[in-house]
């Protein structure tokens, strides 16, 4: 895929627009206005008043990535080494290496949508045949995974995409979905990259079914982390992943060839939040109360489609009739000031949507809300 020719991410062209108008509504982004952790800030302080600024360890800080051992381990049914965990600049940088590890020219991606598209991107740009999986949309608004369909799709297959969380939907997999998948991806010796960014986010449990509660360290299975969606530290840029026994090093290669390893005081930053479970719980609890006053506000509108997600922290919104939601996107920020992300900038599946994140704030969201119900009405 050459650069030239990748098409440009529609939330950011409805960013630009929002930037342009001063008292726009942010709810387009992934992201809260949640601060992140003190002791988050505080340890990065610590870090580079102690002049931990040079270079460190491409595989990640040992402190960090035995704790995330012990967090994983402690989260999950199955425990997860240390030696499986490669600490990343980002969840994105993860992708990258993930995508980069795994994919050559012609070899097939079979991905999960509607869906954060930087992943579809990453995989183009490597060569690789992107073929969407859209999951199957239900009455009420939410979402479902056809399995007998997807063991159709897999054979074949170099690897398959799986975020759950979602990102857009909130849809999330069940722990018999997750085996399922497994059980497949088995069988047809099929890769799975698992983005796991929204495990802990979720609205009915302490944490999400994984597929790190099932594999072996000799699966075919790489993991995705990240402290940016619930520990809120986007601008930290830090993620892992959780590789197969015996591989780091191999995946330590290319983080030095992508991005050469990450900031010690970042990784500093990092070790402190993990420690700080209550965070996390305060966060959860902060987006349910988003969650239950977008599902107030959204009910009972005409034409609008919307099942509280089980997970993550978005609202994807159906709008019967709706065919371009990136002009009805570019509408709301211009006569009403309120900016969502356009359904079709997340694939096969999400056009006619829109994309609300409401991890806000009740005052933002509560005039934001007004704004976009004045408008849908």
């Amino acid at each position: 895929m050459d650069i030239a020719a990748a098409a440009g991410s529609h939330i950011i062209t409805v960013s630009r627009a929002a930037f342009a108008r001063p008292d726009t509504d942010f709810l387009c982004f992934g992201e809260s206005d949640v601060p992140a952790p003190q002791s988050a800030h505080n340890a990065l302080a610590a870090a580079m008043a102690a002049g931990q600024t040079r270079y460190s360890d491409v595989r990640g800080l040992p402190a960090l990535r035995q704790a995330l051992a012990t967090h994983l381990t402690t989260q999950h049914a199955n425990p997860v080494e240390e030696p499986r965990v490669q600490i990343t600049g980002s969840g994105m940088a993860a992708v990258n290496v993930a995508m980069a590890a795994l994919l050559k020219p012609g070899q097939r991606l079979v991905h999960l949508t509607p869906a954060w598209p930087n992943s579809m991107n990453a995989a183009r740009m490597r060569g690789a045949d992107v073929e969407t999986f859209p999951l199957d949309p239900t009455p009420e608004g939410g979402f479902r995974l056809n399995l007998d369909r997807l063991a159709t799709r897999l054979p074949g297959a170099r690897a398959f995409w799986v975020n759950s969380p979602s990102n857009p939907l909130g849809w999330t997999a069940t722990a018999d979905e997750m085996q399922a998948i497994l059980t497949i991806c088995r069988a047809t010796g099929t890769w799975i990259i698992a983005d796991d960014v929204y495990n802990r986010l979720v609205y009915n449990a302490d944490r999400a079914a994984s597929i790190l509660d099932i594999c072996t360290p000799q699966d075919r299975v790489l993991v995705i982390g990240s402290f940016s969606k619930a520990w809120a530290m986007t601008g930290f840029r830090i993620g892992w992943l959780i590789v197969p026994e015996a591989t780091r090093d191999s995946f330590s290669e290319l983080v030095e060839i992508t991005h050469s390893g990450v900031a010690s005081f970042v990784q500093s930053a990092a070790l402190a939040a993990l420690a700080d479970e209550p965070f996390v719980t305060s966060f959860r609890d902060y987006c349910a109360a988003g969650r239950m006053l977008t599902t107030q506000a959204l009910a009972n509108l005409p034409r609008v489609r919307f099942a509280p997600p089980p997970g993550a922290f978005y609202a994807f919104i159906g709008i019967d009739g709706l065919t371009d939601s990136l002009s009805l996107a570019l509408r709301l920020v211009h006569e009403h000031g309120v900016a969502l992300a356009p359904g079709c900038a997340f694939g096969e599946g999400g056009e006619g949507h829109l994309r609300l994140c409401f991890a806000q704030s009740p005052t933002l969201l509560e005039r934001a809300l007004t704004r976009l119900v004045a408008a849908l009405a």
